[in-house]
């Protein structure tokens, strides 16, 4: 089963709880991400990168979308 890069980001960080006080939230907000809205929210998807490696366009696609080279 392919992994979510949310759940990635968990797991390089080593749970909720870690990455609740890695980016300064609660873990039940951290809990909200992962089983209700299923994505970071905005203010957060910076923190989340830097904390854990998971990169912007991973976590936010449809806010850091992978910009291509004009040819």
């Amino acid at each position: 089963m392919d992994q979510t890069p949310l759940t990635r980001a968990l797991s390089a960080i080593g749970g909720q709880a870690a990455l609740s006080r890695a980016v300064g939230v609660s873990q039940p907000s951290v809990w909200h991400w992962v089983h209700r809205s299923r994505r970071v929210p905005a203010e957060f998807v910076l923190a989340v990168e830097t904390a854990t490696g998971v990169s912007r366009h991973e976590l936010r696609p449809d806010l850091y979308p992978i910009e291509r080279a004009a040819a």
